[in-house]
């Protein structure tokens, strides 16, 4: 419940941004931007594009993240500034420009505050997520689009850089499958309770008779491999297949077979690459990919042995995990957290953030 006195209030936020002040540690932060900048500032670190580009990205996260707590104090002192004018003025008009002010430093700290659960092995890595149409034929494939879009619209809001590292078109619409990665640091930690079944209802435009339908796509989110992560790949455990790019309706993208699609024989899993025009390149980027799977596959391994002898059974929180339905009404609605909204079609355009936040918080209790 909210402080009825606007003063106790914002008293009680600054107390919490000093608390989380003390999690993120911006003393250290300072430092490594120190660090960072100095090795921007080297000519010879783009000899190595990849170190390059991952000194960059860390670069400005930790820049923009100091600039936001410095932001928030600020706003906060300003706040408490402007009630203390509508106060003294008897100004209703100020009152409520600052009553508008304190609801959303009120929600941004309590956002910036879930950043502070994301301390488990792999929450800070980048994140690769991969989306297959499910059940639901057309309407599966056009879903998992709607997917993709959600969450590049998403990142687009937060200025995350994302990569589409391959596309499987539907022939009638939509797509088979695709991955692509969120780089950005803790993409990984914030995404990763995305993980799972997704359903859909709603009218069907593939449907004649205009009836309602049911689909289904999955999600699997995996962190980024980084070079301790020891996943070795023998060249003997692998098959190599190279084919011509493809778009919407099989058009050809390249007039050379430069996409790159990797079986790991152990295991049976499968991925491609066609996003660039260089076979190398794309060889690069399924290979990375395909580190990630079983890297991910080895940390649900390590969790299911841990399940195990804590004495559930090792359940998995997967499964089903979010419906989206369109009709008769419009409802989207998290199973596991019970977060909800009316408003599906701002969530499919990338308003996520709440689910996310809920969905950390119940990571966080039900894997203490």
């Amino acid at each position: 419940m909210a402080a009825t006195d606007p003063a106790d209030e914002i008293s009680e936020l600054s107390s919490k941004l000093d608390t989380i002040a003390a999690v993120l540690d911006p003393d250290a932060m300072r430092t490594e931007v120190a660090d960072l900048r100095e090795q921007a500032a080297d000519p010879s670190l783009w000899e190595d594009q990849a170190r390059a580009q991952q000194v960059g990205r860390r670069l400005s996260y930790l820049e923009n993240e100091l600039a936001r707590l410095d932001d928030l104090r600020q706003r906060l002192d300003d706040t408490k500034v402007l009630f203390e004018l509508a106060e003294s003025e008897s100004d209703e008009a100020t009152r409520a420009e600052a009553e508008r002010d304190l609801a959303m430093l009120r929600k941004e700290i309590d956002q910036l505050e879930v950043r502070t659960l994301l301390s488990g092995e792999y929450d800070s890595r980048e994140a690769l997520i991969t989306i297959n149409a499910q059940a639901g034929g057309a309407d599966a494939a056009d879903f998992a689009q709607n997917l993709l879009r959600m969450y590049t619209r998403w990142a687009e809001r937060h200025h995350y850089p994302t990569e589409v590292y391959d596309i499987s078109y539907a022939e009638e619409a939509g797509i088979k499958s695709t991955t692509f990665g969120v780089k950005a640091p803790y993409a990984y930690g914030t995404l990763r309770g995305e993980h799972g079944t997704h359903r859909m209802v709603r009218i069907s435009k593939y449907d004649n008779q205009g009836r309602r339908q049911t689909s289904f796509a999955g999600v699997d989110v995996m962190p980024v491999v980084e070079q301790t992560d020891h996943i070795e790949i023998n060249e003997d455990e692998i098959r190599v297949d190279v084919f011509r790019s493809s778009g919407p309706g099989g058009q050809g993208v390249n007039t050379t077979d430069s996409a790159v699609r990797i079986t790991h024989l152990p295991t049976g899993i499968v991925v491609s690459c066609q996003n660039e025009r260089s076979q190398i390149q794309n060889r690069a980027s399924a290979m990375a990919v395909l580190q990630a799977k079983l890297l991910e596959r080895r940390r649900q391994e390590e969790a299911e042995e841990m399940a195990a002898l804590r004495g559930d059974g090792g359940r998995a929180w997967g499964t089903q995990i979010r419906n989206y339905v369109l009709y008769p009404y419009q409802n989207v609605k998290d199973v596991r957290t019970g977060m909800e909204t009316g408003n599906a079609l701002a969530v499919l355009d990338g308003e996520i953030d709440d689910f996310i936040d809920a969905e950390i918080r119940w990571l966080r209790r039900n894997e203490r």
